[in-house]
This record gives C-alpha cells, structure tokens and sequence, in this order.
C-alpha cells in the first residue's frame, strides 16, 4: 500500500493553512456553520486558541495468538507509525494515543475522558469490542480501518453506527491523506459556531473526496449457462451438508424449510478419527499433486501438506458416509482446540474444484450459498472475509480456502502457491491467483432473512499481502461503495464470490425461493 500526504496551500485540508485561511477557504469543512442548527453546548470549544485533543484509540488484542494481521505481529510498531504520520500530517490536532483490547478498557477509557474533544479509534486488530463502546458516548468519533488489520470490526461497527445514527465517520483507505484529511476536521471543533454536525458533515466531505471514480468496467467475455432455478431446487432438495463441530439449530432448519436441503451435524471425534484412518499412501499423492501443481511453495514442508492431504481424505469419507455433497468445518475452533491436527483449507479447495462445497468456519449461510451457485451455475463459490478501500473503489475478498478453478471442474486452472494459515502461520493453504478482467457476483443467500445480498466488480488483482488470509482479490466495484459499507452489521462479514455476471440468474433463484434481492452497492 502506499500512504501519501499532499502538503499544499491549495488543498482544503492542508495543514499549512492558517485557521483564517482555512475556515474561509474549506468548502467542505464549512458546511452548514451559520445554519445547521443550533451550537452542541457539550462540544462546542469556549477557548478558540488551542487545539482540539484528540483521544488517539489504537484497538486490537494481544499478538500472542492467531488473529488479523497475524500471530506475533508488532502492533507497538505500526502504532507508533502511525502516531507519527498523523503528528507530521495534522499539527492542528493535539493526538493523545492509548490502546482499548476490549469493550471494559474501552469505556473506561471514555469514563475517564472528561476534556477531550473527540476519538479517532484506529483499528489495527479486530474483534476487541472497544469501537462500538466508544461511539456509544456520542462524542465526535472517527472509525480507521488500518487495511488487513481491523476489517471485520470496522465493517460492522461502521455500519451499526451509520444505521444508528450515531456522530461517526468511517475511513478504509489504502491512501493515508484520505485519513488525515478527515482527521484534520476535528479542527472545525474549536471554530466559533461550529458544531458535531458541521464536523461530521466535513470530515465526510473530506475522505469521499479520495473515493476513485469507477473506471472501465468492460470485462472479458464469459458465457455462464445457469440451470433453471426448479432443477437447482431439485437438486438442493437432494443434497446434505455437513457441519462439523457447531450445531445450529435455528439456521440448519431455516435451510431446510427454505431450500429443502439437509443440514447433519457431526462431532470433532468423527472427523478426527476419519483423519487417524486416512490413508497416508493416498494423502502423500494428494500432497504431491498439490505440490507439483503450485508455481511455488512458500512455508509448509511436505509432512504438513501430507497432513493435508490425510484431512481430505477424512472429509472425502464423512460425505461419502452421509451422502453429503458439501462440509463446513469449525475449523478455527478445531484447530485452536486441538480436536483436529491438520487444517482443511487445500482439501476445501480441492472439493470445490470438484464441483462439491468445502466451507469454513461452520458459517452454514455462506454453505448453502456455495451449494446453490455451484448447482445453478455448474461454478465454485470463494467464501471471504472483505476489505474496502476506497481510494481504489476495491473490495478484496481475502480468505485461505479460494478454488484455482473459478469456471468450474472443467475449466482451466489457474495458478496458485502453496502458503502457512495466515493466522497462526501454520498448516498449508492456498493463496490462488485468480483471473484478471473478468465480471464477478458476490452474494449470500439468507434462509432466515428471506433475502439475498449481493454485490458485483471487475477482478483486477491478486493482492501480495503478508497480512491477514492468503488469497486476496481485489475487484473495481460497480456501484456506489459508500454504499457498500452499509449492511455489515446486518449480514455479518463474509461473502461468497463467484467467477460471471450471475445477476440475473441470483434474481430468478430468489424468486424462485420467494427471497428479496437486496443490491448492496
């Protein structure tokens, strides 16, 4: 990624401005001074003088397990990075930096804040609860996705505060000048009249302006022959997914109600005992398959991709057992646990190369989108964890567990390598390369909600990224995506991408199940 900071009297947000110039010459920071209403009397500054304090709020949790970015990494590194780029680019804020790794320190933190005059809550890690504790107190609050940091957390605690109203402004931007542009803002606080509305309107104004236009969206040619959608009822009224290591009652009925399909809950000992009784003759030519097929392996050593293979071999033999023709493993918990020795990334790759459904986490809505589009369109479905970066109007969907068959098992493979599990840098997974140029559609299918999301973008990348999952693609959305960034709280984090433009057929199948298409882009 790279950070860029534009020095220049001509910019708006341009820390060289004195406060006469900038508060005549800002567009966007003036919003509504004279007349949006009347002044906060809890935020509006007596002393014009001084600086706003900012409370600089770094969250994460400790590095000593696997999470985002990923086990070990140096959070005090990138924190005093950061402190130091928003000091040189925004010497009008005075920044007062501390750490919040869970929801108690963070609302101590804000007990505890009697004269500050707002947060910027810097997300380097995630799932630390300490966002949502501090736009709670209504206080002028800026939320920063630190990219392949904090994603997952931003996502939803930005969508829950947009969707509550609440005085936030969310950034997730590779481009550093789209953070200190709406950081600087925080200046208007000390501005005669000024009030959290001007604030908030301004520092919106200030990043959406590094938003990049949507460019070519013309794409490579790709025919895609859906099924009708009363075959691929048929099909999934025929079929069973298995969920190893979470039972969920509530939405394992509502796919059977709604798509006719089986949901069999299996135990960690069924499968690790699947795994004892692999054949280790048959999962070394898997390894070696894997192995020969890679332009490149990078950490594992081939006892690990052996173990892989073995995993396979078990997750093969519990569908053929159950007659199932998809799996969804818990498998960060089985793993973490010690219930399974071995990760089932490359053999849920391998599965839906097949034309079969390996999903991760035990996430059952993502499961059952995976299994419907592979049966509508004959092609595998990419369960990720998205990123948003705006100054290049891209989603990446990062995950360790992407196909290297996206047209489907008789299509082309495209290249991959063989990598560790991002998280805790063990195991074997693949970080898969995928086409350039091509149209994608991005969806859940929710049996519960009755609606389906979904989204659509260019592939322009394969994001080279040591942080957080392995794959990583990155598409030119095709839409509006501020937009974009508004239904996390509601849908949770992941996504499921498949390779063509499958709006139309993602509309029928929604009619067909009596589902509302909800476009969110």
């Amino acid at each position: 990624m790279k950070n860029r900071y534009h020095n220049s009297k001509k910019d708006c947000f341009g820390c060289m401005m004195n406060r006469r110039q900038f508060l005549s010459g800002c567009a966007a920071c003036t919003v509504g001074i004279g007349g949006l209403g009347a002044i906060s009397s809890q935020y509006a500054a007596a002393d014009t003088s001084t600086k706003p304090k900012v409370r600089l709020v770094f969250t994460h949790v400790p590095s000593n397990k696997p999470i985002w970015p990923n086990i070990g990494y140096d959070f005090d590194r990138r924190k005093k990075e950061l402190t130091d780029k928003l000091a040189s680019a925004c010497p009008g804020v005075e920044f007062l930096p501390t750490t919040a790794q869970n929801n108690k320190e963070a609302k101590k933190i804000v007990e505890e804040d009697g004269n500050v005059d707002g947060y910027l809550v810097y997300m380097v890690g995630l799932w630390t609860g300490a966002p949502q504790a501090i736009s709670a107190a209504g206080r002028p609050t800026i939320f920063v996705d630190d990219l392949y940091g904090g994603s997952g957390e931003f996502l939803i605690a930005n969508a829950a505060a947009r969707r509550a109203g609440l005085k936030v402004v969310g950034v997730s931007s590779s481009r550093f000048e789209d953070v200190a542009a709406a950081v600087r803002c925080f200046e208007l606080l000390k501005k005669p009249g000024a009030n959290i509305d001007n604030f908030i309107a301004a520092a919106n104004a200030a990043w959406k302006k590094g938003i990049k236009p949507t460019g070519d969206m013309k794409c490579t040619p790709d025919m895609v022959e859906a099924i009708d959608p009363a075959e691929c009822l048929k099909k999934l009224k025929d079929s069973t997914i298995l969920v190893v290591g979470r039972n969920q009652e509530k939405i394992s009925k509502a796919i059977r109600d709604v798509f006719g399909t089986k949901v069999l809950p299996i135990d960690f000992k069924e499968i690790h005992q699947a795994y004892l009784q692999a054949d280790r003759d048959q999962a070394a030519q898997w390894a070696d398959r894997w192995i020969k097929g890679a332009a490149k392996v990078v950490e594992p050593p081939r006892d690990e991709i052996i173990r892989s293979g073995a995993m396979y071999l078990a997750q093969r033999a519990l569908m053929k057992k159950h007659n199932a023709q998809g799996i969804s493993i818990n498998c960060l918990g089985g793993f973490y646990g010690g219930h399974i020795k071995a990760y089932p990334c490359l053999g849920f790759s391998q599965l839906n190369n097949d034309g079969l459904v390996g999903g991760c986490e035990g996430d059952l809505v993502s499961a059952i989108t995976m299994l419907t589009m592979t049966y509508l369109t004959g092609r595998p479905g990419y369960i990720s964890d998205p990123v948003i970066d705006t100054s290049k109007n891209q989603i990446i969907y990062a995950h360790c567990v992407a196909p290297t068959k996206v047209f489907g098992p008789n299509g082309p493979n495209n290249p991959y390598h063989i990598r560790s599990h991002s998280e805790d840098r063990k195991g074997a997974s693949f970080r898969s390369l995928m086409p350039l140029g091509y149209m994608t559609t991005t969806i859940e299918f929710h049996p519960l909600r009755k609606q389906v999301i979904m989204h659509q973008g260019k592939s322009v990348a394969n994001i080279d990224e040591d942080k957080a999952c392995r794959t990583k693609l990155a598409v030119e959305v095709k839409g509006d995506i501020d937009k974009l960034m508004n239904e996390w709280d509601q849908w949770s984090w992941h996504r499921v991408t498949c390779y063509g433009d499958l709006k139309k057929p993602v509309e029928q199948m929604a009619k067909a199940l009596g589902m509302k298409v909800l476009i969110e882009a």
